[in-house]
């Protein structure tokens, strides 16, 4: 293996900061920074940690090559449940849920977005998967906003005097040309002419000397779509105001609020309370939307079958994001669709895992510590319970309720740490505080590490870092977002 200087580069950033004594001036002007941008957290800057990743060439390629060979096993995983019944019937999911996640999406792209999360060993080069993200996939905006906020502090400064040719990803604007060229294979498959999407929030027409897309490929609408209690705000806001300046229509809009009606020419679209929308970036979660019928998601499934609007992201993403997904890869039916190349980063990567219900022998995972417990279709670690948090009578009770409730349960990957300080100066429950008898004078505590590994259309578009000081890193266990950077 080549040569990793990750965890040397880290360790030298590190030892600016304490030079500085924490580069308490730093900290402020990153605050005050992200307080000015989208990345926020009920009003305050987001939880951030001044310690960034820092990954060298040889690292970089690694994660590439991670997230790419697995994007192929997900193409092929979801392509299967397209075209096999039993595969889809593997999955163990309501038969007509399963009908609408096979639908075509109208482009041959399965996964526009993803982003699958790993545990990287830094000194060793080695990963195990966390779990795979295709629906309502996060972290772009905060990682944008809080790399940028690490580059304005004197630590960060000193660094790259030292180091100069460090990079970050634009992840948001990436993604939206990637998002964009999914409409522009979608559009091609479904020529219609697409004047009345052209409108202003309001309804009004658009003055096309100021705001005509800046390419033909370009939708003249776009819509932002989740349920408004579900998403970020902030975040779609963001996206929102990045594709207006490339004179797009873009605006949030509520699965509620979605409808099929007639434009100008008289032709089906779907629009909301604004007006037509050319093209949906489908943020709600397959499996909510599932969960919360509705009229306009009735509209927003008629939109699809039809052909009246690119839903970039399809229904298609919902068999790869669900907990399942890894039970399936070790599973009889799984490893025949692989080639023995994938079978081997498998069994190498992916944590074993197995569904669990009333004729599991549980006594097999009585060893607390190597295990853990999820739900098969829930997001953002909700429902997820490490053994290591557990006292033995609660693992019993654990696995007996997961039994009960199709849960999986996942032998658990040991988590990599790194001394981390945390960058945000606002007090208050979750804002990334770790244990009081973990940190030393200066801030810094030992936090286990998450990497995201971003996929647009199949390719690698960079990382999504946070950590965390308990046994799993979710919204709510003190998690920080972390700054990635990338050696030229």
């Amino acid at each position: 293996m080549a040569t990793l200087k990750t965890r040397e580069l880290e360790d030298y950033f590190e030892r600016i900061v304490r030079k500085r004594e924490g580069d308490l001036p730093g900290r402020r002007k990153g605050d005050e920074h992200l307080s000015q941008t989208h990345a926020l957290y009920h009003g305050d800057p987001a939880p951030w940690a001044l310690t960034p990743k820092i990954f060298d060439k040889n690292m970089t390629s690694l994660l590439k090559e991670a997230a790419e060979r697995m994007y192929g096993i997900m193409d092929k995983v979801t392509r299967a449940f397209c075209s096999d019944a039993s595969v889809r019937a593997w999955f163990r999911i309501d038969q007509a849920f399963a009908d609408l996640c096979a639908m075509d999406a109208g482009y041959d792209c399965q996964i526009p977005l993803a982003r699958v999360d790993i545990f990287l060993d830094e000194d060793t080069g080695s990963y195990t998967f966390c779990e795979l993200n295709t629906d309502g996939s996060a972290g772009m905006v905060v990682t944008d906003a809080v790399c940028q906020a690490v580059r304005m502090t004197p630590s960060f400064e000193e660094f790259a005097s030292d180091y100069p040719g460090f990079r970050q990803y634009d992840l948001c604007g990436s993604w939206i040309d990637a998002l964009f060229e999914t409409y522009a294979e979608w559009k091609l498959a479904h020529p219609r002419r697409t004047e009345d999407s052209a409108r202003s929030d309001d309804g009004a027409r658009v003055d096309e000397g100021l705001y005509a897309p800046q390419s033909k490929k370009c939708p003249a609408s776009v819509a932002i779509v989740d349920y408004s209690e579900s998403i970020d705000l902030e975040d779609a806001a963001h996206f929102v105001d990045l594709m207006r300046r490339r004179g797009v229509v873009a605006r949030f809009a509520d699965v509620r609020d979605l409808r099929i009606g007639e434009g100008e020419s008289g032709a089906r679209c779907l629009c909301d309370a604004a007006g037509p929308i050319d093209c949906v970036w489908r943020r709600a979660v397959t499996g909510e939307l599932w969960n919360k019928p509705c009229d306009g998601r009735s509209a927003l499934i008629e939109a699809a079958q039809e052909g009246l609007a690119c839903i970039v992201g399809g229904f298609r993403t919902w068999p790869c994001a669900t907990k399942t997904v890894f039970a399936f890869l070790w599973s009889r039916a799984g490893q025949s669709l692989l080639s023995p190349e994938e079978q081997s980063f498998v069994r190498e990567h992916v944590p074993y895992t197995e569904i669990l219900d009333e004729s599991t022998q549980l006594s097999r995972f009585a060893e607390k510590d190597r295990w853990i417990v999820k739900p098969c279709g829930g997001y953002n670690a909700v429902g997820v319970v490490a053994g290591l948090d557990a006292t033995e009578q609660e693992w019993s009770q654990v696995l007996a309720r997961a039994a009960a409730a199709g849960a999986i349960v996942q032998e658990y990957a040991q988590q990599y740490q790194t001394p981390c300080l945390r960058g945000t100066l606002v007090d208050g429950p979750h804002r990334g505080e770790a244990p009081k008898g973990l940190v030393d004078d200066l801030g810094f505590a030992p936090a286990s590490n998450m990497e995201g590994l971003y996929l647009y259309r199949g390719r690698f578009a960079g990382v999504y870092t946070r950590v965390g000081f308990a046994n799993t890193i979710g919204e709510w266990t003190s998690r920080l977002n972390v700054a990635s950077f990338f050696e030229e």
